[in-house]
């Protein structure tokens, strides 16, 4: 195997080989032809390992941190396969003539990317974060994929510790940034609502930093407070002290907004998702997407993904948000059908992940919401919520169990909701109701 070595290359040098390539790749059950394949470690695999699968499969090359599996002139070694990934993205990204937007927060962060992509696309060759790929690996493959007569860009940043946004920051060098909210999750790795924020602003500094260019809403006093006095900032909201002001007209179920006299109705579900629309509305107007455009673009949008959908069944109506949770977009779930006209409410609570000590806490705050909402059908699944469950609400240990629960108890003629991690597997039950 030594007969094959190949001296480490530079990240420059991978580069040209990359501009060849279709597409960076980190996963060998999705190689694309002609990718370029990095070899990822993490606590359970070494895709070291996987190297040749990778080019079996369609890869031009790939890239390996560990000599004994370079077998040909078709590996290149580097030292550290992830941190080559990421130099990598970074070096494109600096190749890049466009702007690139940030989206971070606790909720949102995909919806409001999702239409903000949909209403830029109206006028500029715009490119987006695809699905969830927000992370310390995500961001660079993100960025890897803008092709480089892109005239606007937008980045997805998600972070389950301290100082990972300022990190995906230096990667990104983004110029316009927004947090869409702050909120209660990744507790394990934050320890408190107060390291959430201390690291989702980490974004906010970078801007000033680098004299860039912020989106807020205009009532969120926790972030407005972090603002940086001379980053250049635009407010969006229902405040008439507002840069784009965007009138919430009703959301039975669906969110209806009005702004510079055009109203517009989307096809979103529940409140919580103004902000999003708003958003979306904002940017676009900053960017002079013509008003008509960014009407006809978010009232044909659609979501996707087990996010805020409506599902129609034989027997019930379904709000499908089965995604992600946390405290803070289940209470807004809970305070959405509370304002939903119907006679028969039904609300099926999954657990929600990643809060460390609080969890307990947490779910228990939830349960009781649930006892104040005046929904009198509700289902809790997961072992979190099960165990500290004193209420007459029906708990489960296993989406499974609730599964065949529904089988011998037909939920009939009723609205229900469906939120909780993404672990739980929630959609699942959409055959049983």
């Amino acid at each position: 195997m030594g007969a094959f070595f190949i001296p480490m290359k530079s990240i420059k040098e991978i580069y040209q080989l990359y501009l060849d390539c279709t597409a960076a790749c980190t996963d060998t059950r999705s190689i694309e032809e002609n990718s370029i394949f990095f070899a990822l470690k993490g606590p359970n695999f070494n895709a070291n390992t996987l190297a040749y699968k990778a080019l079996e499969d369609g890869a031009s090359y790939a890239i390996v941190d560990e000599e004994k599996y370079v077998l040909d002139n078709r590996y290149i070694l580097v030292k550290d396969a992830l941190e080559s990934l990421q130099q990598l993205a970074k070096h494109h990204r600096q190749q890049l003539k466009c702007p690139i937007i940030a989206i971070t927060g606790t909720n949102g962060k995909t919806t409001s990317k999702e239409l903000c992509l949909q209403v830029l696309k109206q006028k500029y060759k715009t490119t987006a974060t695809k699905g969830n790929l927000n992370n310390h690996i995500g961001v660079p493959l993100s960025l890897l994929s803008i092709p480089l007569d892109t005239e606007m860009a937008i980045i997805e940043m998600g972070a389950n510790h301290l100082d990972e946004i300022d990190f995906l920051c230096r990667l990104a060098e983004p110029d316009f940034g927004v947090i869409t909210n702050v909120g209660k999750a990744h507790l394990e790795g934050f320890g408190s609502l107060e390291g959430v924020l201390k690291t989702k602003t980490e974004l906010y500094r970078y801007l000033n930093e680098q004299e860039g260019f912020i989106f807020h809403k205009d009532n969120q006093q926790i972030l407005i407070e972090q603002l940086p006095e001379n980053c250049e900032h635009y407010s969006y909201g229902q405040l008439n002290s507002s840069t784009c002001r965007v009138e919430m007209l009703g959301a039975q179920p669906f969110v209806s907004v009005k702004v510079d006299n055009q109203t517009i109705n989307s096809r979103l579900i529940g409140a919580y998702n103004y902000d999003n629309i708003a958003l979306s509305i904002a940017m676009g107007l900053h960017f002079e997407v013509p008003i008509g455009d960014i009407k006809v673009t978010i009232e044909n949008y659609n979501p996707q993904n087990n996010r805020s959908q409506i599902v129609e069944k034989e027997n019930n109506t379904i709000l499908l948000d089965a995604y992600n949770a946390n405290p803070m977009s289940i209470e807004k779930a809970i305070e959405n059908i509370q304002s939903i006209e119907h006679s028969n409410k039904v609300m099926i609570l999954g657990d929600m992940f990643e809060l460390g000590e609080e969890s307990k806490k947490e779910h228990l705050n939830i349960i009781n919401h649930c006892l104040s909402s005046g929904v009198n059908h509700v289902y809790l699944v997961g072992l979190e919520f099960h165990s500290v469950n004193a209420t007459q609400f029906a708990s489960f240990k296993t989406t499974n169990e609730l599964a065949l629960y529904i089988k011998k108890h037909p939920i009939k003629d009723a609205f229900v909701l469906i939120k909780g991690s993404r672990g739980m597997k929630l959609e699942s039950l959409l055959e049983d109701l």
